[in-house]
């Protein structure tokens, strides 16, 4: 029990800015728990979402929209977006392999992370915007944040590793089947409650498969900033899911 719940500090530590001033062991028994508590994690944000939908219900819909997503971004304190970044400067680079590897390091922002994050920013905006607009049910909030923490575990176990350093490395180490499985079960006690969430689940397994090729063709594998990207991804691709489920659902 000691191990698990320092397991989700840390991942809480990871994953979010939440202040959280706890000095937790890191060896391999919590870093297998820390992963098992990527979805819960994603709940927990999920569960502010939710909050703040329901506090500001009688805001005009922008404003609640861009209020929502301002604390999406807060609470990950943009880590997923620097990822986000650094690859779209690598691809849109056109260089060869290892000058994109190069640039995936470089701390310097280019053009194209400019233009990914402002698109990526107003695109996720938009859908929040579009499905409140629609009065979706409010377990919706709580689960996309998670499931889009499942899938990065998911290509992170699945995937081939670019090389044998760094951080994703370093996770990849202490997951196996088991853990994934049991990062599951707190999305499973939920699922239910989710309208579309069949529909949910199969968009996110098409993302992970097409942006996991991708990835591998492009660096010959993935790694963290990849991981990380994959979060934003899987969120922005889970909205758009939701959306179309709604409107074809209602059409």
């Amino acid at each position: 029990m000691k191990e698990a719940l320092h397991g989700l500090v840390l991942a809480l530590q990871f994953l979010t800015r939440v202040p959280l001033p706890v000095a937790c062991p890191w060896h391999a028994g919590t870093c297998r728990w820390a992963l098992r508590c990527y979805p819960l994690v994603g709940l927990l944000i999920g569960a502010a979402l939710t909050v703040v939908a329901a506090l500001g219900e009688g805001l005009p819909t922008p404003l609640l929209a861009l209020t929502l997503l301002s604390l999406w971004v807060a609470l990950s304190g943009g880590l997923h977006l620097d990822g986000v970044m650094d690859l779209a400067d690598a691809l849109g680079s056109n260089a060869p392999l290892e000058r994109r590897w190069a640039i995936m390091k470089d701390s310097q922002v280019g053009s194209f992370a400019i233009l990914a994050l402002v698109f990526l920013l107003a695109w996720k905006g938009v859908l929040i915007w579009a499905l409140l607009d629609a009065g979706i049910s409010p377990w919706l909030w709580v689960a996309l944040p998670a499931l889009a923490r499942f899938g990065a575990l998911v290509l992170l176990r699945l995937a081939p590793l670019a090389r044998r350093e760094g951080l994703a490395w370093t996770w990849r180490q202490h997951l196996g089947h088991r853990d994934l499985a049991l990062s599951l079960l707190p999305l499973l006690a939920i699922f239910g409650f989710v309208p579309g969430g069949a529909w949910l689940l199969g968009a996110l397994l098409v993302f992970l498969c097409l942006y996991g090729l991708f990835m591998v063709r492009a660096f010959s594998g993935i790694n963290g900033d990849i991981v990380g990207a994959a979060i934003e991804g899987g969120e922005l691709w889970l909205l758009l899911a939701a959306w179309s489920w709604w409107w074809f659902g209602m059409a």
